[in-house]
């Protein structure tokens, strides 16, 4: 009996005869099951008579009458998109005690549900990111949390994050005794995809690991976000160093990593430095100038006219010509030019067929990249896990994550996908243990570049009773510590203040400005006026003036990365961001002389609150229209954008 069947029989019930039906048609019929939902809203498989009609040979009506069109669809792939289009007013606030080199870093590691994280970064980041690279969850069957409460994401995280008062609700999971719905998956999956594609730059890209699990419906679900004509290749990651015994079918040894760009007529991989092992394959035993070589084949399988000819070596052998079914690569003409160039090697004894001699100075300064990635070369989950742990001073990587990338891995995406001089901006919205950041740091270290790091993470329950965010953040640290530890005189810049290894902590949270809410019909005059109050004093009194200033920052556009300075200015406190692009002034009284100051250097933007011109509308009106006038044109002084809040 197998275990299955004694489970049936012990549970105290007789078999579902119904059930037994059902895997018996899915056995005969797979292609008919399919994921729907039921009166009450639950997912739920189910049957399609009318395709099961077809498989069987009886087209009713019905099934003739659809109407055939490729595609991708799924339960909820329409709510899916009008999230999409709902905008977030949350707020990222600034932790400068989790924080490393929190004013001068160009690094970010955020926390919080990626969903609202991307949208609050559409504005400051369109377009501005290089590479993406995400490990999202495998859907296993194993739970995940990721809120899919289509009208409220954000109250949903803040409940989870413990950052306001719960109702019982109840989070959106998808565990084994669920199965394995391919739609909450694709539910959560799309409008990421869909938001992180924004954020590429033309000559972007985006690396997804996968497993077989979803691998297919990533592949369509990407088609439709990026376009099947961007698509680039899905690579082969060897991440197992020794096969899994306890495996009930095949030890799975490999990942996928699939690889889209946002165009792929612009897009070209880096060349792969090359390893000490392709090097050593180049020698020089006739002492050559040109220096070291490689032994190329001079015959070729494909049809060349003038490629068949024999050749007498120097010790006076004749070779009737190329090995049967192949052409010399290069006419006979050429041949002997090539040999008067010493380009040919005869062997030592001068009477070898002969090769071509290609010289390492003169091949590209790098190797293309390939489709399969060996542990030996990136890592496996082994090292990934032993690494981690000795890192964060644990005994065991599975007490701290279960299926870390190794940082090599990350390494070869980078190599390949960015510029090391070019400041560009990796993400990594899973970003798990925070591998990405660790990766960034290695490489630019070893390079000398300046590429830049950003994060998210939900603060998932985790080992240790800490949290995912909350242990990568330590992660991250540590990693930083241990490359500057490990400086010597070839990574002088890293303790110049050339290097960047350092991170700024942003959190998720409820927006600091009270949003403006229309009154009901039947609401009293005193509701009513007690409602124009709150509008007029709308910002939250808990939160800081930095607070304040770094949700201005993602509702103008401006990153939180940006250099920020505390400025003097008609002797008032501002921020000035950006060497002076956009001037913020918190405080809650504004005068005729501070408008005329911030008019004098011309910033791109000036915004203040609203409140610093309560009780004097004379002043508001004069500003508005002074700002008016410094926009026509006619000063010639650039535009200034000016706000209120």
């Amino acid at each position: 009996m197998s275990k299955q069947d004694a489970s049936t029989a012990m549970n105290g019930a007789s078999m579902n005869i119904s059930q037994q039906r059902k895997q018996e048609l899915k056995q005969l019929f797979p292609g008919v099951f399919t994921e729907t939902r039921n009166d009450a809203g639950e997912l739920v498989e189910t049957i399609d008579f009318e395709r099961l009609k077809a498989e069987l040979g009886e087209f009713s009506e019905l099934y003739d009458n659809r109407r055939e069109r490729y595609g991708m669809d799924w339960p909820g792939k329409r709510d899916s998109l009008r999230l999409i289009q709902q905008p977030s007013y949350a707020t990222l606030k600034p932790c400068r005690d989790e924080s490393v080199d929190f004013d001068t870093t160009e690094n970010l590691f955020i926390e919080g549900d990626n969903l609202e994280v991307l949208k609050l970064l559409q504005k400051s980041y369109y377009g501005q990111v290089k590479m993406i690279y995400i490990d999202p969850p495998y859907n296993t069957g194993k739970e995940f949390i990721y809120p899919d409460n289509f009208s409220e994401s954000l109250d949903t995280y803040l409940q989870y994050a413990g950052l306001k008062d719960s109702e019982g609700r109840t989070f959106s999971t998808n565990t084994a005794n669920e199965g394995r719905f391919h739609t909450k998956w694709l539910n959560m999956m799309f409008p990421r995809l869909y938001l992180a594609r924004n954020l590429l730059r033309e000559d972007g890209v985006i690396f997804i690991s996968i497993d077989d699990n979803e691998v297919e419906n990533l592949r369509r679900m990407c088609d439709e976000i990026f376009g099947e004509e961007n698509f680039i290749a899905t690579i082969i990651w060897h991440k197992m160093d020794s096969p899994k015994n306890s495996a009930k079918y095949f030890s799975e040894d490999h990942d996928y990593v699939v690889l889209y760009a946002k165009n792929a007529d612009v897009w070209r991989p880096n060349l792969l430095p090359r390893s000490e092992k392709m090097i050593e394959r180049y020698k020089n035993p006739d002492g050559d100038p040109r220096g070291p070589w490689l032994l190329g084949d001079l015959a070729a399988r494909n049809y060349y006219a003038k490629g068949l000819y024999s050749i007498q070596t120097p010790a006076g052998k004749v070779i009737p010509g190329p090995p049967a079914g192949s052409y010399w690569r290069v006419s006979e003409e050429k041949f002997w030019e090539l040999d008067k160039d010493n380009r040919i090697w005869w062997g030592e004894n001068k009477d070898n067929r002969p090769g071509v001699k290609k010289f390492l100075s003169e091949v590209r300064q790098g190797v293309i990249p390939q489709t399969y990635w060996s542990w030996r070369e990136v890592g496996s989950t082994r090292n990934a896990k032993q690494a981690l742990s000795s890192l964060a001073g644990a005994e065991s990587g599975d007490d701290l994550f279960v299926t870390p990338k190794p940082v090599g891995l990350i390494k070869r995406m980078l190599q390949i996908a960015t510029d090391k001089s070019s400041n560009d901006v990796v993400l990594d919205f899973f970003a798990g243990s925070g591998t990405l950041f660790e990766a960034v740091f290695e490489l630019n270290a070893e390079d000398q570049g300046n590429r830049r790091a950003l994060g998210v993470q939900l603060p998932e329950v985790a080992a240790r009773k800490s949290t995912v965010s909350a242990m990568a953040i330590d992660r991250v640290a540590k990693s930083a510590q241990r490359i500057k530890d490990i400086a010597s005189e070839e990574l002088s810049f890293l303790t110049d203040g050339q290097a960047d290894l350092g991170f700024k902590v942003l959190k998720l949270d409820q927006s600091n400005f009270k949003p403006w809410q229309a009154p009901s019909k039947d609401v009293s005059d005193a509701e009513l006026l007690q409602q124009l109050e709150l509008a007029v004093d709308h910002v939250d009194p808990n939160a800081s003036q930095e607070d304040l200033l770094y949700e201005l920052l993602l509702k103008a556009g401006v990153k939180p990365t940006e250099r920020i300075e505390r400025i003097s200015l008609a002797g008032q406190a501002l921020f000035s961001v950006a060497d002076g692009s956009l001037l913020v002034y918190l405080d809650t009284q504004i005068d005729q002389a501070l408008i005329d100051a911030v008019l004098t250097l011309a910033p791109s933007q000036f915004i203040c609150l609203d409140k610093a011109f309560h009780g004097n509308d004379q002043l508001k009106t004069n500003a508005v229209k002074t700002f008016a006038h410094f926009n026509d044109g006619k000063t010639g002084i650039e535009r200034i954008d000016f706000k209120t809040v």
